[in-house]
């Protein structure tokens, strides 16, 4: 008897072992599928037909100049693989592991938002009173814009308060870093941050806005905002080896990655520091990102409280306009946030019916196009809706047909552009753009990159070309 129990145990621990193995197969593959199934974002239509090539993954960073890139998968509730790939720093010779801290840029608005949705949940925040109520060591000066409606939380937000600054490009370590008070007048390398609409009147990126929220939040609560971050959402979260702390602590520097600008330089001094950190200041890992991914899926699937209420995390991921959540943009099929910091370009996408979260990290400033096409790779191998290949038709037009398009157009005082002919298509060179684009032509009116697939629509008026719109931009033509 004791023989046979022993034999079925056996057999019971064999059979277990077996299927973990089998298991570990199947993680092993799919891993393999995704790594070496890179495609384009961009497919271009020829006719008939389309071509499609195919990259593996390492590759695919030699061709795009990128050194370091990291990725994370959350499956059902539990991080499925995480895979760093590349140099963290190429000079002192140092590894991308699933460890190694990138700077998340603009990803860590909607983490920084969820602290001021904690404190409206506590009701010491008003998502919709004036934010000046709040603000003590500093004040949003009124003007003409904001006789009637006003800055509130939810409007910072959600980018809807009509305030100026988009973006930062951080400090280097030869720069002063200026206070937070000292970025919002205008002291640092950026304009002031002011009202220049009617409050609530639009969706308008703005990361001066949550340059705001960051103070009302210190003031609020008297303290740093990276301690407040740290103590009462990273840490609850298991995000402790992330931080806000702007400049870089030294405890965290042996295991962050340098960043690397577009002709694969390092960024001077390994890293910006930026002041502006619930813009744009958060050094984490994409599992790390995940842990926070989790949190807010949980909440918006099960409609259960949870590390925020569940009405809290249904109005952070309310499409307030323009894609435009409290916090992480909103599409029909997911939510998440991309960030763009010198030196690094990141993404956080979180499907609102899967169990499944992505993050990507890369310490690159061309990091964008790896990016979208691990995406495309990742959802074609989990079946994930929302993520699609950019399709673009080229239709032929004669060297005098292209002819007409070629001039200099104005786009402000600072930026004066060149259209030319080159080859099969057409030149966008200067002004917008560092370096030239090559445009094919589509239509009459459209051309599009051939790198990234982004449209340049020609305007004309009595069959002259007069104006050129490139995504929010328009130049005018001028006379030679």
């Amino acid at each position: 008897m004791r023989l046979l129990c022993f034999i079925m145990t056996l057999c019971f621990i064999v059979s277990c072992q077996g299927q973990k193995n089998s298991k570990n197969k199947a993680l092993v593959d799919r891993i393999s599928r995704i790594e070496n199934g890179l495609q384009s974002n961009l497919r271009i239509k020829y006719g008939d037909s389309v071509s499609i090539q195919y990259y593996n993954i390492e590759d695919r960073m030699k061709e795009l100049n990128i050194h370091g890139l990291s990725i994370a998968v959350l499956n059902n509730g539990v991080i499925e693989w995480a895979r760093g790939y590349g140099m963290a720093d190429t000079i002192q010779n140092k590894k991308v592991s699933t460890k190694t801290l990138f700077q998340a840029g603009s990803v860590s608005k909607p983490i920084a938002a969820t602290r001021a949705l904690q404190l409206v949940e506590e009701g010491r925040l008003n998502l919709d009173s004036n934010v000046n109520d709040f603000l003590r060591s500093w004040k949003i000066p009124e003007n003409e814009f904001t006789t009637k409606e006003k800055v509130t939380l939810r409007r910072l937000l959600n980018h809807s308060a009509g305030l100026t600054v988009h973006g930062f490009p951080g400090y280097s370590n030869k720069d002063a870093v200026p206070s937070v008070i000292d970025v919002l007048e205008g002291k640092g390398n950026t304009d002031s941050v002011r009202v220049f609409r009617v409050p609530g009147e639009k969706v308008g990126y703005s990361g001066g806005g949550y340059t705001v929220m960051q103070l009302m939040v210190s003031d609020l609560e008297q303290n740093e905002f990276s301690d407040i971050m740290q103590k009462r959402v990273l840490n609850p979260l298991g995000m402790t080896s992330s931080t806000y702390a702007n400049p870089l602590p030294k405890s965290y520097q042996n295991l962050a990655a340098s960043g690397y600008k577009s002709d694969g330089s390092q960024v001077p001094g390994k890293w910006h520091t930026y002041p502006e950190m619930a813009a744009a200041g958060l050094w984490t890992t994409p599992s790390q990102l995940l842990l926070w991914a989790k949190a807010i899926q949980d909440t918006y699937q099960n409609k259960k409280d949870g590390f925020l209420k569940a009405e809290t995390v249904k109005e952070m991921i309310t499409d307030y306009g323009n894609n435009q959540g409290m916090g992480p943009y909103v599409v029909e099929d997911l939510f998440g946030h991309g960030g763009l910091d010198e030196g690094f370009v990141s993404d956080l996408r979180i499907w609102k019916e899967y169990p499944i979260s992505v993050a990507i990290m890369v310490n690159s400033n061309s990091g964008g196009d790896i990016i979208r096409e691990v995406f495309l790779s990742i959802a074609k191998e989990y079946n994930l809706p929302g993520i699609y290949h950019r399709l673009r038709t080229y239709n032929e037009q004669s060297k005098k047909q292209r002819e007409r398009y070629v001039g200099t157009y104005k786009f402000s005082e600072e930026a004066t552009s060149k259209v030319t002919i080159k080859d099969n298509g057409l030149e966008f060179s200067g002004g917008l753009v560092a370096n030239p684009i090559f445009l094919l032509p589509e239509s009459d009116t459209l051309f599009f990159s051939s790198k990234s697939g982004t449209y340049f629509e020609f305007v004309f008026e009595n069959n002259l070309v007069t104006n050129l719109k490139v995504a929010r931009y328009n130049g005018k033509k001028t006379k030679e």
